[in-house]
């Protein structure tokens, strides 16, 4: 059953009984990142593009296979008098290991005989440039694509060619893309999940249950559990914490550590670690008409902000990373992990979260770079003071000598102009959410500056 009410049956081919290096080889496919859609949606609101979407139907049929594959005739769809027979199978079909890689090749051949050119940066980005206003950016995700550009009448037309080389259902202006609901509303663009949470709180039957402040308790820690593991529990746990992730990599910054910080615990949770899932769902149900915002009317620029929690973790003594990227005075970039190697000092711990936003702009600024746009130095924003001076200037220090080296890179980031550090009080530092269990007040303050809203009217809204 489809979103939209349509059932679909399909032929899926036995993937599992092939034999790699005989049946196949390669089977990686890339498909855009959701920061990057975020990115595309936020950019096409500064510059009020058009957006138009469509769906390949049955994509993975298009895909040309280089491997000799046979297939069973499938059960009850026989040749009568040649049952013993077997398909040679010229396309890709739904199952097989490379039918992805093989639809990904087909699809490149022909973008590129319309015009576009695959992004150095992002895979799953195509770019079509001519004289004047004709541009158009294509956003693919496997059978799902938006189009986007200044010129409506060029994407359309653009469109309409792809869509001659394909079977595909037109979208129009696209009201969903994996899985995010996508509202115009002016100069703004709102990225929500509300369908997709809904049906997430369903499944843990958590329809009537009492909302939550916050997505964790203030304080709380995940300790590691150290009972056999339970089945049954795991599956449960797996189930929730895998739908979370979901909700969180798309459009819910606001519970990114909550999520992580319990998702260490999959392989062996506990029935607390279960608890503290549901504790999350409990907080997303008095949430769950939030949106993330682009706001096109703004002109607000790129910007970073990033914190670091020094040895949060009281069994590993790892500390806690957390940045973020924001354009349109929306988020389209979050991370909330922990750090790989233990930090001797909260500057050190700082340090090395520094680095990693600043490894995370360097990206984003090669994205845009593709596009044309030429950016001044990207700000990015902390609250450690030894951090700054230590990525500002290439000194060694007693405290930095036995820091990995790829941490540095942050020097040649600021020597080169592609970012500069500004110093944040810590208690205004939204990415602090990121990095902690923080108590309400704190919470709500913070949130609110991730570019996340309630819809104008709704009873949560009129109430506060």
């Amino acid at each position: 059953m489809k979103s939209d009410g349509c059932k679909k049956a399909c032929l899926v081919a036995k993937g599992f009984s092939q034999v790699e290096g005989l049946d196949f080889d390669q089977v990686f496919s890339p498909v855009v990142h959701f920061e990057t859609v975020c990115l595309m949606l936020a950019l096409a609101a500064l510059e009020n593009w058009y957006i138009t979407g469509l769906d390949v139907r049955s994509a993975y049929l298009y895909g040309k296979l280089n491997d000799e594959i046979y297939m069973e005739q499938p059960e009850g769809f026989a040749v009568p008098g040649q049952e013993r027979k077997v398909l040679h199978l010229w396309r890709a079909l739904y199952g097989l290991k490379q039918a992805g890689l093989a639809w990904q090749h087909t699809l490149d051949e022909s973008l590129k005989e319309l015009g576009f050119e695959r992004f150095k940066s992002e895979a799953g980005i195509f770019f079509y440039k001519k004289k004047g206003t004709n541009i158009v950016i294509g956003i693919i995700y496997i059978d799902d694509a938006l189009f986007c550009g200044p010129n409506k009448a060029v994407v359309d037309a653009i469109k309409a060619q792809f869509m001659c080389k394909w079977e595909c259902r037109d979208l129009g202006e696209p009201n969903e893309f994996l899985r995010m609901r996508i509202t115009h509303k002016g100069r703004a663009i709102h990225l929500d999940q509300c369908a997709y949470l809904q049906k997430v709180i369903e499944c843990c039957g958590m329809l009537n249950a009492k909302s939550a402040s916050t997505p964790l308790p203030a304080g709380y820690y995940a300790a590691k559990s150290t009972e056999p593991v339970d089945v049954d529990l795991r599956s449960h746990f797996q189930t929730v914490i895998g739908s979370l992730l979901y909700l969180m990599l798309g459009t819910r910054p606001d519970i990114a550590f909550a999520v992580t910080h319990l998702s260490r615990h999959a392989t062996n949770p506990s029935q607390d670690h279960l608890n503290k899932v549901l504790y999350i769902c409990r907080y997303l149900i008095g949430m769950s008409t939030y949106s993330l915002v682009y706001n096109g009317g703004s002109g607000a620029g790129l910007i970073a902000s990033m914190d670091s929690d020094w040895g949060s973790d009281p069994t590993s003594r790892l500390s806690q990373t957390g940045f973020y990227l924001k354009l349109a005075d929306g988020l389209i970039s979050w991370t909330s992990r922990s750090q790989k190697t233990i930090a001797y000092s909260s500057t050190e711990a700082e340090y090395m979260a520094l680095s990693a936003c600043a490894r995370q702009v360097t990206w984003i600024r090669s994205l845009l770079g593709e596009l044309g746009y030429k950016l001044k130095a990207i700000p990015i924003c902390g609250d450690n003071q030894g951090s700054i001076f230590m990525a500002s200037n290439p000194v060694t220090e007693p405290c930095s000598k036995h820091i990995d080296i790829h941490y540095h890179g942050i020097h040649e980031s600021v020597a080169k102009g592609n970012v500069e550090l500004f110093f944040i009080d810590g208690a205004k530092n939204p990415a602090d959410l990121l990095t902690k269990n923080l108590p309400h007040k704190k919470f709500a303050k913070f949130r609110a500056q991730l570019g996340l809203q309630f819809p104008s009217g709704s009873i949560y809204h009129l109430i506060c």
